[in-house]
């Protein structure tokens, strides 16, 4: 059974995955810092880290078949010009379905109504494969519906002050614990860590 994993390419010390204006400053400044170069199967982006976070980031997402974003994500990145970042599918959580969208008859990207609708899809997609879903709106939506099973925050030594938050602000109506991380491996100007959800 796969994973449902809820992270973020990069969340600030403070807890923010881009600042007011969606600028992400140097939260990316890890991806060409280091000797190593790596990518994700099937994709044509290449990364430099140190060779712990290419470890990591391969290891950890070796699984990775699907992932979930929001409409917001989507727009700022135009869907990665119709490539997933990783992984094979796209489910973009939207009420609005771009109609003039150019890669939208080639892109592995399907449009769902609804957060719960998108991972479910996106889980019937993976099989026993991982799912990952976007931190931010999205994620803080999946977790507060108990979809989640694991967060991943791969930390950078910045602080923004405010910005987008890595868990969206009043998602959750009460604490959620998690277990002690699971995985702690540090890199270069960013720690990576990997939290279970403790399923109630």
């Amino acid at each position: 059974m796969g994973k449902t994993i809820m992270g973020a390419a990069a969340v600030s010390l403070d807890g923010f995955i881009a600042d007011d204006n969606d600028g992400v400053g140097p939260l990316f400044d890890w991806l060409g810092n280091g000797d190593v170069a790596w990518s994700f199967p099937g994709t044509d982006g290449e990364s430099r880290t140190t060779q712990a976070s290419a470890d990591f980031m391969l290891s950890h997402y070796r699984n990775l078949a699907a992932n979930v974003i929001g409409r917001r994500l989507f727009d700022l990145t135009n869907g990665w010009n119709g490539k997933p970042a990783a992984g094979e599918h796209v489910f973009v959580v939207t009420h609005q379905p771009p109609t003039d969208w150019e890669h939208a008859d080639t892109a592995p990207f399907t449009f769902v109504d609804g957060v719960e609708k998108a991972i479910a899809a996106a889980k019937e997609f993976a099989g026993d494969r991982d799912v990952d879903v976007a931190a931010g709106q999205i994620g803080s939506q999946a977790l507060k519906l108990g979809l989640i099973d694991q967060v991943v925050v791969n930390v950078v030594p910045v602080v923004f002050g405010s910005g987008r938050p890595f868990f969206a602000t009043g998602s959750l109506t009460e604490p959620l614990l998690l277990e002690n991380p699971t995985t702690i491996v540090r890199g270069d100007r960013v720690t990576h860590l990997v939290y279970d959800v403790v399923k109630q």
